[in-house]
C-alpha cells in the first residue's frame, strides 16, 4: 500500500471522475451531514445493492480520498494499523490504511466488516466515538484523527450467522443507513446507464430481477444484485443471446441447484 520510508501521495486516494449513483431514499443528504458531524456510518444492505458505490459518490461529492478495504478471515490488526519491516539494514514503519486515513482525513471504508477477525475490528471503537483516536501499539503512539476523518463499514444483515455478525458493543457507535434493491424505476435507470443498454431492455431485466428475488422465499439464499442484472445486460449489448446471458451472469452465479436455475431460466423466456 505504501512505499518504503516514503511519504504517501493521499492523492492516489481521491476519484477523478464522478461514479454514478441514483438515490434512493435520502441517503444523500444523510451521508452528508455525518460527514460533517464527524459521525461514523454503517451501511446495511444485501450484497450489490449500490453500498460500495453509494461510497464512492459521496467521497467524490465531499472532496474526500476514499481509502476501501476488503474485509476477511485473516485480516490482522496490523493490515489496518500499520507494521514495522526490514529495508536493508533498517526497520522502517509502513503505515496501514486506517494509519493513513486517520492522519489524511480520508474516508476509510470497510467494507463487510463481519468477516474480519473480531479482535480486529475493537481496533476501531476509539475511533467510532467522541475519543477519535487510533492507537499504535507497537508505536506507543495514539494518533488523532484529522478533522475530514470519517469511518464508514458495511455488511450484510441478511447473510450473517450467528458467528459472524457484529457485536452491540461495535454497532452502537455508528449512525446506521439501510439499503436495499432500488425501487424498480430507480433500478431501471441505474442498469440502462451502467450497461449501456436500451431502457426497454433494462426494465425487462429489473422485472426478471424482482421475480427472482420473490425465488428466496422458495430456497434460493440470496437475491440477484442490481450488478448481476448490470452483468446480463453487458453481454447482450454485446451480442450474447438473451437467455445465454441470463443464464451466466444470473442463474449460476447465485445458485448451483439445477431445479433453482432452470426456475430462472424459465422466467427469463417469460419476460423476454
Amino acid at each position: 500500500m505504501t512505499s518504503l520510508g516514503r511519504e504517501v501521495d493521499i492523492g492516489q486516494y481521491r476519484i477523478e471522475r464522478e461514479p454514478f449513483y441514483a438515490e434512493v431514499r435520502g441517503e444523500v443528504g444523510l451521508f452528508t451531514i455525518a460527514a460533517k458531524s464527524k459521525m461514523p456510518v454503517m451501511l446495511k444492505g444485501p450484497t450489490g445493492c449500490g453500498k460500495t458505490r453509494f461510497v464512492q459518490h459521496m467521497a467524490y461529492k465531499l472532496g474526500r480520498p476514499l481509502i476501501t478495504v476488503a474485509c476477511h478471515e485473516d485480516l490482522t490488526a496490523s493490515d489496518l494499523v500499520g507494521r514495522y519491516l526490514l529495508k536493508g539494514q533498517e526497520t522502517v514503519w509502513i503505515d496501514g490504511p486506517l494509519s493513513l486515513g486517520v492522519k489524511h482525513g480520508a474516508i476509510v471504508y470497510l467494507d463487510e466488516i463481519v468477516e474480519a477477525r473480531k479482535d480486529t475490528t475493537v481496533i476501531i471503537h476509539p475511533l467510532s466515538d467522541d475519543r477519535r483516536f487510533l492507537p499504535i501499539e507497537k508505536k506507543g503512539q495514539i494518533l488523532e484523527a484529522a478533522d475530514d476523518f470519517l469511518l464508514v463499514i458495511s455488511y450484510n444483515p441478511g447473510y450473517q450467522s450467528v458467528l459472524k455478525d457484529l457485536k452491540q458493543s461495535t454497532k452502537q457507535r455508528f449512525m446506521a443507513i439501510e439499503f436495499d434493491y432500488p425501487a424498480p424505476d430507480v433500478e431501471t435507470t441505474v442498469v440502462e446507464r451502467e450497461a449501456g443498454i436500451s431502457r426497454e431492455l433494462a426494465a425487462s431485466l429489473v422485472k426478471l430481477g424482482g421475480k427472482v428475488r420473490n425465488l428466496k422465499n422458495h430456497g434460493l439464499e440470496e437475491g440477484v444484485s442490481t450488478r448481476l442484472l448490470i452483468y446480463a445486460g453487458t453481454l447482450i449489448r454485446q451480442g450474447v443471446a438473451t437467455d445465454r446471458a441470463c443464464d451466466v451472469a444470473i442463474a449460476r452465479p447465485i445458485t448451483d441447484d439445477p431445479d433453482m436455475q432452470r426456475s430462472i431460466l424459465e422466467l427469463v423466456k417469460a419476460i423476454f
